[in-house]
């Protein structure tokens, strides 16, 4: 039962029975062993990781089924020949893992890396897979591991291939989610298949780079591999060998029994160590001579590469240390041509892009910043590298900006890994839905904001720091793991000017030294915040104590680890590496890191706060800076997630005189969160093959995001997106625009435009009533009015609309106007307009008709978009009703709508951040139709599509180049 594929388990297990006569084989006694295995059963483990190992391959030659799918595990049956009482004793015992896997955007490939090559030279990998399941890793973590990595390694070029071929690639995760792990198995699956010089870009500080080479030196590289020729019993050939002074060296370090080139294998030699980074080598460029058994051939033929030793760098994004290593390589001449290289760029929108201004090239030639141009440098001498980016930021430049067409965007291949599991990011913090009244479940759980009527809050923020720490100590003495408890930080960040960090650490220092942690009145303190906060939002899964009095007696305990080493706070300004190389922040060696960290935005990307769980940030200077920084406090927190809090600033001063702003910083990173988010969705959408070949290429996807994000767009002015985006079609999934126009004149006629609409409307009521699901296990209503009108009426409308920034809707319009029978057939469209709860409703006639529910929505921080407009029990009633086209509704009037009716809802939205607002425009009891943006909603049938379900269409505007990304607008 390879990788091949499954096959007929009985006939397989006969020829085994004739040969090895293994006891299991039996079918008989394998069936009885199957259907009475206990959880633990090693043989039901083998098969739960085979299953799991099926149900996860991508585009595999032996099924045509979608992985983690009920109908790729029905198939998988199916070719085992499994009878009724195996398939659900397996169900029972491995259910269909159907969560996302990797989202992969590609160009069309020649397939070299097939399953059963990964399988034949896997030496690495297999060792790499053994490790990952000896830390914990359970078998869906392994295998999502395995086809991510896969699916990265084989869109690189053939190492063994006669033409030189230089793939260009981008890996996008999550912010802290554990993006090591993956470029650890890439590097692993790409040296087994013959790449033999890897060369990893690690961060911008030699910490960081450090940890990242300790990182492949502990899980890939091995002791064997580091220990060389030394012995390791003799203390006189140990010198000057890494790790010795490790406290994890050898016991944590994989080992693999002998040398791998002893075992049939290769060896890897290492050009960096733990401290020390690339730099010009005593030995000369003899480190860097690849041996050849058969000098007649070129390296890269396979009777060389694969007896030759992999040479792996981790290299620290300096100019001048890249500059040593691009000089060594120029003095190789022309074996340079022969070397099969992978560049892993970690951060690769850190450092890594050409952010020189292209408006200020001079014709015909490219100016590149330091490490841009050295990167390129690299390329050009090795025209066997592959270039694999890793960011969590999907904006980056180096996506965006595709105007250098010798840079690094990804033109061969975009993979978007899955939220891990366990992982606490956006959806934790922010209630992405629209949340018609007060503040969502979301923001009540983790945010507590700064306004100017709460106060600064900082000594709240430093009593949750003391009630945190103490509430895992009690965790840990009440059976939950302690190791996620090992570290208990809090970060602050209140400027971005490194001379106020040392007078903000002055001052949190004098608050924590007058806040009385052991008198009466720090305690009286504590058990208000406890009751008033944490007692209400813990997880009921893990222990609580039901009343302060019980978790009395672990503050002191917290309060002496925070004080420990002489001060609760330290300063990370991030300008220099002293600030790393603090002993009291190593997280690698020191026992316990229980500090609050006073941080400024140029605290370093790649640099993980452990145990974070307060975070207080606010901004009290002029300077608007990015939002990168606010990720820190996603990541994993296991054992205490519930605790985590957020306080941050929602009305922030920005500038000075006339150019003074207040801002929410909340829905600033919201904004950019809600944008990931969608990108993230655009590329699932997307991914699926039509016909075996991909529906969008990663030049394709920037103007396929610009219609909803428009300023993803070229940077210099004559240039232009080469592909056009021509028709977007969505069967039951919904079309919402988000950037409406701001002018009065454009919103007045289009409010006008939806009259016929509105008087088809006016005086109807109706209540909706949602299906129980999983958001909810009771039955939800809303009332609404409704009516039905014909599919004509409903297009003649939208073409009508006019907007600001292009027509955002004209690739849907080219899908919606074939729904006349010419692409399917839609007759007509239901047209919900809900209204908000009684207690909360404003009203007001529009055009004369009504009256109707006003809704109130602001637009995103710095940007014309709104936010979600449809409120999540709409529209998840109107895709109850797409869903099931069959099934007639609970409620008032509501039969099936058949495979022909579409649904859509409507608002009227007043832009506004307050209810007084939406008041002040319904006083008159009509609303001016400049002051009401009819906001929609549509949402085709399911069957609105023709067979051959092709959801996105292109065209060239030069037709001569279609490859390329961008052309002249000329």
């Amino acid at each position: 039962m390879s990788r091949r594929g499954p096959r007929h388990f009985a006939k397989l297990a006969f020829v085994l029975a004739d040969t090895d006569e293994p006891a299991d084989a039996y079918v008989t006694g394998f069936h009885d062993r199957i259907l009475a295995a206990a959880p633990g059963d090693e043989l039901l483990g083998l098969w739960r990781r085979k299953l799991i190992a099926w149900d996860f391959e991508q585009s595999p030659t032996w099924s045509t089924t979608a992985p983690r799918s009920p109908e790729r595990r029905t198939e998988v049956y199916g070719k085992l020949a499994l009878d009724a009482d195996l398939r659900k004793a397996f169900d029972t015992a491995v259910p269909v893992h159907t969560e996302p896997g990797p989202v992969t955007i590609s160009r069309e490939f020649q397939p070299w890396y097939t399953r059963e090559q990964a399988a034949n030279r896997s030496f690495y990998w297999a060792s790499y897979e053994r490790l990952l399941r000896r830390k914990g890793w359970n078998d869906a973590a392994v295998s999502g591991l395995d086809e991510a990595a896969h699916a990265v390694v084989e869109r690189l070029a053939d190492p063994t291939g006669d033409d030189p071929y230089g793939a260009r690639g981008l890996v996008v995760g999550y912010v802290q989610s554990g993006k090591t792990a993956n470029f650890t198995g890439v590097t692993a699956k790409a040296i087994d298949a013959g790449y033999r010089l890897v060369i990893v870009l690690g961060g911008t500080l030699n910490l960081l780079r450090g940890q990242t080479q300790r990182r492949l030196d502990m899980e890939l590289i091995g002791q064997e591999n580091i220990l060389g020729a030394a012995d390791p019993n003799d203390p006189d050939a140990l010198v000057g060998i890494d790790y010795q002074d490790d406290e994890d060296w050898p016991a944590k370090f994989v080992s693999f029994g002998a040398r791998p080139s002893v075992l049939g294998a290769f060896d890897i030699e290492r050009l960096t160590s733990r401290d020390r980074d690339y730099m010009a080598l005593e030995r000369g460029i003899s480190a860097l001579e690849f041996e050849k058994p058969d000098r007649t051939r070129p390296l890269h033929d396979p009777a060389n590469l694969h007896a030759a030793r992999a040479r792996i760098m981790v290299v620290k994004k300096n100019k001048s240390v890249l500059e040593k290593l691009v000089k060594d390589l120029k003095k190789m001449g022309p074996i340079l041509g022969e070397i099969p290289v992978l560049i892993i760029d970690d951060e690769s929108d850190q450092a890594s892009v050409n952010t020189t201004d292209p408006k200020k090239w001079e014709d015909g030639k490219v100016t590149r910043t330091a490490i841009n141009g050295q990167i390129s440098k690299l390329l050009t001498l090795l025209p066997r590298a592959q270039y694999v980016g890793y960011t969590a930021t999907p904006f980056a430049n180096v996506f965006i900006d595709p105007g250098d067409e010798e840079d690094l965007f990804p033109r061969d291949f975009l993979i978007s890994l899955p939220r891990p599991t366990g992982y606490m990011g956006v959806q934790d913090f922010h209630d992405l839905d629209t949340v018609e009244e007060g503040e969502g479940q979301a923001e009540k759980n983790h945010v507590r904001g700064i306004y100017d009527s709460t106060g600064d809050r900082l000594q709240e923020a430093l009593d949750a720091f003391v009630l945190t720490g103490a509430l895992k100590l009690y965790r840990a003495d009440h059976g939950v793991a302690s190791a996620p408890f090992r570290h208990h930080t809090m970060l602050v960040h209140e400027s971005v000017r490194m001379a106020e960090h040392a007078a903000l650490a002055l001052r949190i220092s004098t608050m924590w030294h007058n806040a009385a942690y052991t008198g009466p009145e720090g305690h009286t303190r504590l058990a208000s915040l406890f009751e008033k906060d944490f007692h209400s939002y813990t997880d009921g899964s893990l222990p609580t104590p039901t009343t302060y009095a019980d978790l009395k007696p672990y503050v002191s305990q917290a309060r002496r680890l925070i004080n420990q080493g002489g001060s609760p706070v330290m300063v990370i300004n991030g300008e220099s590496e002293r600030d790393y190389a603090q002993p009291d922040l190593d997280f690698d060696r020191t026992p316990n890191v229980w500090k609050i960290l006073v941080g400024g935005t140029k605290l370093s990307r790649g640099f993980t706060v452990e145990g974070l769980t307060i975070t207080y940030y606010r901004r009290t200077t002029q300077q608007a800076d990015t939002l990168m920084q606010m990720g820190r406090w996603f990541g994993f927190r296991p054992g205490y997630r519930d605790l985590v809090r957020l306080y941050i600033g929602r009305e922030e001063s920005l500038g000075r005189g006339r150019n003074a702003k207040t801002v929410d910083l909340y829905e600033a990173f919201e904004a950019i969160c809600r944008d990931e988010e969608l990108f993230r969705a655009e590329l699932a959408r997307y991914a699926p093959l039509v016909d075996g070949r991909p529906q969008v290429t990663p030049a394709q996807i920037p103007p396929l995001v610009s219609q909803h994000l428009p300023w993803v767009k070229p940077s210099a002015r004559n240039k232009m997106f080469n592909a056009e985006l021509v028709e977007v079609r969505s069967p039951g999934k919904p079309i919402e625009p988000a950037a409406y126009p701001q002018g009065a004149a454009l919103t007045s006629r289009n409010t006008e435009r939806w009259k016929s609409v509105l008087a088809a409307l006016s005086g109807t009521s109706a209540t909706c009533v949602l299906r129980p699901d999983e958001t909810s296990p009771l039955p939800r209503s809303f009332q609404a009015a409704t009516t039905v009108i014909p599919h004509a009426q409903l297009l003649s409308v939208l073409s009508s609309l006019e907007w600001e920034d292009g027509n955002v809707l004209a690739p849907h319009l080219t899908y919606l106007s074939q729904l006349d029978g010419r692409l399917a057939r839609v007759d007509d469209w239901l047209v919900i307009a809900p209204q908000r709860t009684q207690r909360n409703r404003i009203e007001a006639a529009v055009l004369g008709q009504g009256p109707f529910s006003l809704f109130r929505r602001s637009r995103q921080s710095g940007k014309q978009s709104f936010g979600r407009i449809s409120g999540m029990e709409h529209r998840l009633f109107a895709q109850q009703l797409i869903e099931l086209p069959d099934s007639a509704s609970a409620g008032d009037g509501f039969p099936a709508l058949g495979a022909t009716r579409g649904a859509v809802l409507l608002y009227p939205v007043v832009e506004a951040t307050r209810d007084d607002e939406v008041k002040a425009v319904a006083a008159t009891g009509t609303a001016g139709t400049d002051r009401v943006i009819m906001a929609f909603t549509v949402i085709p049938p399911k069957a609105a599509i023709d067979t051959q379900k092709q959801l996105v269409r292109f065209r060239s505007k030069d037709s001569t180049r279609p490859d390329a990304v961008i052309v002249n607008a000329d």
